[in-house]
């Protein structure tokens, strides 16, 4: 594993990775779609062949990789993008508030 990429698995929240990085990024941004943002990068990150690149293109890559995944949450919602399974599984259900109260047990008779 490369220096780069090892420095990278210690951060634990997507501001470290966005300063780390030299992304600029609005904190409001961050703030809803934290999460969101790191799992796209995930993925970013899995695809790209980054131990092919000395280190100073990895880092290149990283940097792109994340504005690539920080700005499709700025231009988009979690629920449009569907990162996570929650979101890929509601595939755009809704479900009503008379419903949910419907089925409370107390509603039952």
């Amino acid at each position: 594993m490369s220096k780069l990429l090892d420095q990278l698995g210690k951060f634990s929240d997507a501001e470290e990775f966005l300063v780390f990085l030299d992304v600029p990024f609005e904190p409001a941004v961050v703030q809803v779609n934290r999460l969101h943002i790191l799992k796209r990068f995930s993925q970013y990150l899995a695809r790209a062949r980054l131990d092919e690149l000395d280190e100073a293109a990895q880092r290149d890559s990283c940097r792109a990789l994340m504005i690539q995944a920080y700005e499709d949450f700025v231009h988009s919602t979690a629920a449009q993008e569907k990162v996570f399974k929650v979101f890929q599984d509601a595939d755009g259900q809704r479900v009503s508030l008379d419903s949910l109260r419907a089925s409370l047990p107390s509603q039952r008779t």
